[in-house]
Order: C-alpha cells, then sequence, then structure tokens
C-alpha cells in the first residue's frame, strides 16, 4: 500500500468512528427528548441542546479528514507523493479523533439523556443538567486537540 492509501484511510477512519460515536449519541438523546417533548412540548429547546451536543465528535472527525485531505493534496488538487511511513504517522494522526470521538459521543449520548431526564422533572436545573455531557465533551476537544498537533506536525 502506497502512503496516499494509508493518509486516505486516517481520513475514513476519523470520519468513520467519530460519525458512529455521533450518531449513537444524538440517537439515544433524541430518543429521550421526544419522551419529555410528549409530555410537555414547552421543554423541547432545553432538550434539543442536550440531544445536539453528542453530534459535535462527528463534525471533529470530519475536520480531521478535511485537514488530512487537504494536507495530502486531494481537496487541491495536487496530490502528494508522499512515502509508506509518512502515510502511516498520518494514519496515526487520525486515530485520537476517531477512537475518542466514538467513544466519547455514546457516552456523551447517555449522559445526555441522564440529563434530559433531569429537564422533565426540573427544567429550572438546565444549566447544571448540561454540565454533565459538557464535562465528557473536555475528552473529545482534547482528542482533536492532539490529532490536528500530529497532522500539522507531519512533514509532507
Amino acid at each position: 500500500m502506497s502512503g496516499i492509501v494509508w493518509a486516505l484511510a486516517g481520513a475514513a477512519i476519523a470520519v468513520i468512528l467519530a460519525g458512529m460515536g455521533s450518531a449513537y449519541g444524538v440517537g439515544v438523546a433524541g430518543q429521550a427528548a421526544a419522551g419529555v417533548v410528549t409530555e410537555d412540548p414547552d421543554k423541547f429547546a432545553k432538550v434539543l441542546i442536550l440531544q445536539l451536543l453528542p453530534g459535535t465528535q462527528g463534525i471533529y472527525g470530519l475536520l480531521v479528514a478535511f485537514l488530512t485531505l487537504s494536507k495530502v493534496g486531494v481537496l487541491g488538487g495536487n496530490l502528494a507523493d508522499i512515502s509508506v511511513s509518512t502515510g502511516l504517522l498520518i494514519f496515526a494522526a487520525c486515530l485520537p479523533i476517531g477512537i475518542v470521538g466514538l467513544i466519547s459521543a455514546r457516552n456523551q449520548g447517555r449522559t445526555a439523556v441522564a440529563s434530559i431526564g433531569i429537564i422533565a422533572k426540573k427544567p429550572e436545573q438546565f444549566g447544571k443538567a448540561i454540565l454533565f455531557p459538557a464535562m465528557v465533551e473536555t475528552y473529545a476537544i482534547l482528542a482533536l486537540l492532539v490529532s490536528i498537533l500530529a497532522i500539522f506536525g507531519i512533514p509532507v
């Protein structure tokens, strides 16, 4: 396999894994949110915000993929001739957001479900309820930062 194939595989892994986690997280939170809105439609905005939180990891994976595609010239139309070792480095640089995005989005979805339960009973506690899933987001942001710094640090 050539270096470009490894780099493209890394971009794909970042999008696929982080996207899978976000799809799961948004899905489970959406199920809980729908139940709350069925009982009280006025809580729609609050539960929607909580449902959307696990979707950010998918966006982070997409951002890393775009940076990777741009770095190797796929987006610019000037494909770089990179070695297998450079391709493997780029692949490895995409792994943090892919793996952490998958795990954190799934867990953030579960945490959002619990926070949606808070809103169902005590909507005035929204500020506190949003903190629980936001704490999970921290680790996705750290993984995003590691992936971005690693991609920019690899000479092509």
